[in-house]
This record gives C-alpha cells, structure tokens and sequence, in this order.
C-alpha cells in the first residue's frame, strides 16, 4: 500500500512547504491507521530534510519517482523511502532507503543484530543493512509485478545523525553491507551516487503505481521452502523481531556448553512465525554440527514437511530430525544439544499415549541441554492441552535449568493485521478488547448466506489460484471412517452434503488436490495457513442476546478434544465450564485465522449468523467512517492521475461499457436504478432485461463473474447490518432452490417499502407453505423481513394470495464495493 506517492519535483516542495509530516499522516488516517505521536512527526520532518539535501542535486530526475511509507503486502512492515526510475540501461528500478535517526550504535556477537538508543534504552535490534535487504526479498516474494517485470530492488541504509561509525560498519557485519550499502551523515554525495547510478531516468511514477496495482502472490509458505532450508539454502526469511530470536536461541544454545541447562520460552500469536523461527534453527543448529530435533505434539505439520521433503531427507533420516512430542519420556539427562518446539501449548501432561513418562513438559526439557519452546497458550483446543509459560518455568526450574524469554509480534497472517485478531477477539468473547472496528485492514472478510455458497465460492478461489479450503468446528460425528459413502456435514435444507478430511492424510489435505471436496478441522488446520478460508461455525458456539455461549454437549462423539470435561464437571463445575469455554473459543479462533488473505464464514445457528453479520457489517461502517471523519480524499496522495485510463474508476469498481465488455473483464451488468433497500423504479419487473443493461461492473478477484450475476446500488438503512447505506450488491437472477432465511431481491406491485413506497424491495425473504387439496405446496405467508439497526422500519407481511404474486428476481451474493 503507497501511504505517500509523488514525482521529485512534488516531494521537494512539500519538504520545502513544511506539509510533509501532514500529507503522510492524513494518508495514515485515511488509510485507517490512525494519528501519529509528535516524536513521529518530527522524525518524519527530520528524515525527509535531509532526503530533500540527498535528492536535490540535478543529476536525480525530476521526474523519479518517489514513495514514502510504503507497506509490505502479507506483513506489518512499512518501507521508509523508495525513489523509482531507469537505469543506464532503461531497466526499471526502485532503490529502498531505510532511514534512520541513530547517532551510534554498538556491535555485538549476533549476526545482524546490533546495541543502540531505542525507546528509551538500549536495546538489541536488526541491523539497518539487514533490515533494508530483508524488505527488498519481501517485496520480491510478495509482489508478482516486482518478480515477472524484473524490476531491480536495490536496497541501501542512511543514518543521517550518525558519525561514529565504527559499531554499525564493523567488518562483523559486512555481508549484509555489501548486499545494502550503509551511509552515515557525511556520506550525503555517497548516498547521492548510489541513487545516481540506478536511476538515470525518471519514470512519471509508473514503476511505483505497477507495483502498488500488481497481484499479490501467495507468499511462499514454511513447507515449500522446507527442503531447500535443509540443504543449507536459507531462504525462508526472517525479520525483525524473527531474527532477534533466532539469533537469541543460538546464544542461548551456546550457554549450554558451559554445563548449565538452558531454556528459552518464545511467545507469540498468530502468523508471527514462530515456525519460521524454529526450522531456521533446525537448520542453523545441524549446520553446527549439534543434536537437534524439531519437535511437535501436532502430527499434521509434520505430515506436510515430510512429504515436502520427499527425495530430499530419505524417510529414516526424516524420523530422526522430526519428532512427536511423546517421543523422550525414556531419554537420558542432557543426551541432545537442543530440542525446538514448536506449537508447545499442545504440550499435555503425559507421554506418548498418555501411558508413559512424568510429564512432557518435563521430559522435554530433562532430555537436551538446551530447549526453545514457542508457546501460544490461546491456541490450547484440548482439554489435555497443558502447555504454558508457567507450566515450563516449573519444570524448568525443578530441573535447575536457566530461564530466557522472547517474544514474537510480527504479523504475517490476516494481512498483517493484529487488528482483526484483536478483533476475532473481542468478538467471540476471548478477551474483552477495545477492538471494535477493521480500519486499515485490508482482509476480506463476510459472513454468506448458506453453507452451499461458501463452498462454491472457496471452490472459485481455489480454481482462480488461490489456496482455499473448508474447515468446520467438530460437531459433526465422523461417520465416513466406518463407511466412506457415509456424509458427515450435512445441512439437508440447503443439499449441501461434505466429508470430513480426517481419513487421509491430515495435515496433508491443503496440498492434495482433491481435498478441495473435504472439510478440515482443527487438528488438521493448527500450525498451517492458506490464502482464504471458509469457516462454519457449528452449535458448539451460538450467540443468545448478544452473548458468546459455548456449548460443550454440542461437540461430535467422535471428537476428544473435551474428553474428561464431564468427569472434571462432577468435581468441579465452574472450574470445568471455564476450560471448556476456552477450548471451544480458541478452536474458533484458530480456524477463523487460518487465512492469509480473507475469512468467509457460515453459522448453522441463525442467530450466531446474524450476529457475526452484525459484528462485521458494524465494523467496516466504523472503518469507513474513520476514513470519511479524516476529511481526506480516497484517491492516492501524489498519484498518476493519467495512469488510470478511461475505464478506472479510483474511489470504486471499473466500469466498461457492454460493447466494450470482455471474459477478462471478470464483470457483471450494473443496473442504472434510483435504489434503496426497499425501493426501486416501480415497474422494473417487466421493463428491465439483463441484456439491454449499457454499463458493466469489474468483480474484486473474490468473486467470478457468471451468467446471472448482476450489481445493483442499494441506497437506504433498512438492511444496514448486512448492506450498508450505498453499498454495490452483487445479486444472482432468479436462482433455484430454497430462498428461506435469504436476502432477495423482489418485486410486488401492491407493497410500499420502509424506505419510499417502491415495489421494488431488498429484504430476508422467509415463507411459510401449506398443502392444498391436491397435494401441491403453496405460500401461505411471506415476510420480507428489514434487518437494520435504526428504528421505525417494518417488515412487508404478504398473505395468502398476495404471497403467491411475489416475484424474487435475484438473491444477495455479497458487497462489491
């Protein structure tokens, strides 16, 4: 995401004018960041000063382009400065330009880990060299124009404030400066050179816009890159914080030597890449020459790096690397170097079969001279989930062991955002957060109106090259291991029919093909990630008034994720209530974050649907109302007005005309109604056909444009939990099939909608039917009910034969825009 864009010329007379800080922070506002403190506001104005000094010489076109505070797709992180262009050989290129305010800084032993002044203190962190080269990768991986144009990424470091360079230039760190040239105060000509030699010419911007408009590629997940991390090809990368504990856990593992036992906890949420960390090490640590294993108590990642790793590691030397958390309950005192655990909240009180051993935990530790444990105690989805920080330091300390911790706090998951997690939540009642809106969250996110349409739509994502599958809460018994023609989920109503995965595979299921037509669950999905996932929530959790309620009894037979719940109960029934309301919530939680790039979910029970429906639709309003509240237009600051062709539209979806209109257009005919929810042009029934329609709207890539589709504007607050005021619904025409509990759009001569007396309306369609003398079923009744959060609106209650002359012309797919 570009938070500032502009040529040279442009960025010289902000600086100039002083209206810098202001244009990027009216970006950040808009964007749904938020404010800035005053220190930020000046280190922006600092900065930028001296870049002004840096590109004010002629020999830098006037026309570069340049980008400030530029967000890495898939993470959290922002690039200070990149300035755009072509090279002596008209090759395109972005030099990146980490700034940063440090007037020393100190060496220490780590590899790219440096001492300076930060917040207060002195403190360890990355070094500028390795922070600018790791968000140049990023970019690469992440972004498929910078990887098929070859766009050369340049990366370079300027400490403006710094002349005692004798920590940070130190010959410790020079592989990463040699990959990012490093450049302190009086190295403004250095500096100057640099972005000389690859940017001879200036680009108008467009290198800038490409990448900010180019697709966002999957990133390459822990498992691909697996096999080439063993043979000594490290490049799963890691940043910030990710290197701060890798290289923490290596000096950790070095105290060992000295004879003491050495524990190191990693804490860290979701997407934070505690398993990215923990396979460096298994790597990094066999390099040394050590006795390592990676250790996990889930067997589905291991699953999926075993068959990554097939004609790399043969499958004895695999067994030998990759174990089972059961698996040192007869180990000796100190008999491995280091032990890496990953997913160590799952961690149960046992061994192996819970038949032998003390206790893993325990075990664990007794049996290496060094163990590093990534914990995440939310993530505990079983009653004999013992894992934890205070569990570890026990053992730890009863075996006299030396206690560190870490933590990890960068997000890749959701899009970056710790926003939605802190979202996710609020909203289940996990912790009572302040989280109550998704601004800045570039997520997609919805709750669909059955559980046929969520299939068919992470089906669609899945064909269109996206990673996508179905996952359920285990409230469905699992009958199909007995008789594979047997069905597990089913939803009779809406013929929807589904197995679960569990047969085949487990974890292996997001990388088989066919596993497309399975649902997963939780112990098939922990510790893994797609690009989109489809969630349905099953009875276990329901919303009642407006409360989260856990419904143990609800889980399947067949699950054992609660076993010893109702003995517990017997004992102690608060206590036991308490853990099974956890479990059940974490279990969501997990399943609902899953998903790189959005989230679809569908409740079996109706009242939890509409609440997460609720939930949504009442925080993106607060997003958009935060970004209408910042008084800033949605257009990019600075950007290339010309680069957008006829056809764009920048404050929403591309319209092309019908003549114009292509398969690779993916879109639909746009309706050209005056329309509320609850009232169209009288008459549209019979007026309007989907052929004659002169305008077409492009889909978001979510979405595949097919026969039957088409966009309508829906104006009025009579369905604002589900469609907001204005919003562009995608409505299918006259689909088959149960319309009971849907959203319709529908025509009636005789009804007088909330909103303007049309006959044209947009409501939840619900009927009741009754046999008549023959046999045959007909509607008694129809409600065409408003589901809105303002008051004084109605529903439309049809009876008898006025229920018989309603015509549903289309069923609400979803919000374009």
């Amino acid at each position: 995401m570009l938070v500032y864009s502009s040529d040279k010329i442009r960025f010289l007379d902000d600086v100039r004018g002083n209206v810098i800080s202001d244009r990027i922070i009216q970006a950040l506002q808009r964007s749904g960041h938020g404010s800035v403190s005053d220190s930020e506001r000046r280190s922006f104005e600092q900065s930028l000063q001296y870049m002004k000094n840096v590109l004010e010489v002629d020999t830098i076109p006037g026309d570069a382009g340049i980008a400030l505070e530029y967000k890495i797709p898939q993470t959290s992180k922002r690039v200070d400065m990149i300035v755009s262009g072509l090279d002596e050989s008209r090759r395109e290129t972005c030099v990146i330009v980490e700034l940063k305010q440090w007037e020393k800084a100190e060496i220490t032993a780590k590899d790219a880990i440096v001492r300076t002044f930060l917040g207060g203190a002195h403190r360890e962190t990355t070094h500028p060299s390795y922070q600018a080269w790791s968000y140049a990768s990023l970019l690469k991986d992440f972004n498929q124009t910078v990887q098929e144009d070859g766009i050369r990424l340049e990366p370079c470091a300027y400490l403006h404030n710094c002349v005692d360079g004798s920590g940070i230039l130190d010959d410790h760190y020079q592989a990463h400066i040699d990959r990012a040239p490093i450049f302190l105060r009086k190295d403004m000509v250095r500096l100057q050179q640099f972005i000389q030699r690859h940017v001879r010419h200036g680009d108008k911007n467009r290198v800038l816009y490409r990448i900010e408009k180019g697709r966002i590629r999957p990133s390459r997940d822990l498992a691909t890159s697996l096999a080439r991390l063993i043979k000594g090809k490290s490049d799963f990368l890691m940043i910030d914080d990710q290197k701060l504990v890798y290289e923490a856990a290596l000096e950790v593992s070095e105290f060992s030597q000295q004879g003491e036992k050495q524990v190191l906890i990693v804490e860290g949420g979701p997407g934070t890449g505690k398993s990215v960390v923990a396979i460096n090490l298994l790597v990094e640590l066999t390099n040394r020459y050590k006795t390592v294993h990676y250790v996990t108590p889930n067997r589905a990642p291991r699953q999926v790096y075993e068959g990554r790793l097939t004609g790399t590691l043969t499958k004895s030397r695999f067994s030998n690397m990759f174990k089972g958390s059961g698996s040192y309950d007869g180990s000796e005192d100190g008999e491995l170097d280091v032990l890496v655990v990953d997913e160590a909240h799952r961690l149960v009180e046992r061994g192996q079969y819970q038949k032998s051993g003390v206790n893993q935990t325990r075990d664990i530790i007794r049996a290496a001279k060094t163990v590093v444990f990534f914990v995440d105690e939310a993530q505990q989805v079983t009653w004999k989930d013992a894992g934890s920080r205070g569990e570890i330091e026990h053992w730890a300390k009863q075996l006299g062991a030396t206690i560190h911790h870490a933590d990890l706090k960068s997000q890749f998951r959701c899009n970056g955002s710790d926003g939605y997690l802190s979202w996710l939540d609020r909203v289940l009642g996990v912790h009572d957060t302040a989280q109550d809106d998704l601004a800045g969250i570039d997520y997609d996110l919805a709750v669909v109106d059955s559980p046929s349409e969520l299939r068919e739509r992470i089906a669609l994502l899945n064909r269109s090259g996206h990673k996508a599958r179905l996952v359920a809460g285990y409230c469905w018994d699992w009958k199909s291991k007995k008789d594979p023609d047997a069905w597990d989920i089913t939803f009779p109503e809406d013929g929807f029919a589904m197995q679960w995965n569990l047969s085949n595979d487990e974890g292996r299921y997001i990388e088989k093909a066919e596993s497309i037509d399975q649902i997963g669950c939780i112990h098939t999905v922990q510790g893994l990630e797609m690009d989109y996932v489809g969630v349905i929530i099953g009875p276990d959790l329901v919303v009642r008034d407006r409360c989260v309620v856990t419904q143990p009894e609800m889980r399947a037979r067949t699950d054992k994720s609660l076993h010893g719940y109702i003995k517990h109960r017997n004992e102690a029934p608060k206590s036991a209530d308490a853990r099974a309301d956890a479990i059940i919530k974490n279990t969501y939680r997990v399943l609902l974050s899953r998903g790189l790039k959005g989230c679809f979910i569908y409740c079996a029970d109706g009242e939890t649907q509409e609440y997460f429906r609720q939930q949504i639709t009442v925080a993106l309003n607060k997003a958009s109302d935060k970004v209408l509240d910042s008084g800033v237009s949605p257009s990019v600051v600075g950007g290339p007005d010309e680069a957008l062709g006829s056809d764009e539209n920048i404050d929403g979806p591309r319209v092309v005309s019908a003549e114009d209109v292509s398969e690779s257009d993916n879109a639909v005919p746009l309706l050209d109604l005056e329309a509320a929810a609850g009232g169209f042009a009288e008459g549209f029934a019979e007026k309007q056909t989907l052929e004659d329609v002169e305008k077409w709207i492009a889909l978001p890539d979510f979405y595949q444009a097919r026969p039957g589709l088409f966009a309508v504007r829906v104006v009025g607050d009579s369905m604002n939990r589900r469609i907001p005021n204005g919003s562009l619904g995608l409505f299918e025409a006259k689909p088959g099939g149960s319309r009971n509990g849907q959203v319709v759009l529908a025509y009636h001569r005789d009804i007088q909608d909330p909103d303007n007396t049309g006959g044209l309306t947009v409501k939840v369609y619900r009927s009741e039917k009754v046999a008549d003398s023959e046999g045959e079923w007909k509607h008694s009744r129809i409600v065409l009910a408003c589901d809105t959060l303002e008051s004084g609106y109605e529903d439309i209650v049809l009876d008898n034969a006025q229920a018989g002359e309603l015509q549903v012309l289309g069923v609400f797919k979803g919000i374009v825009a």
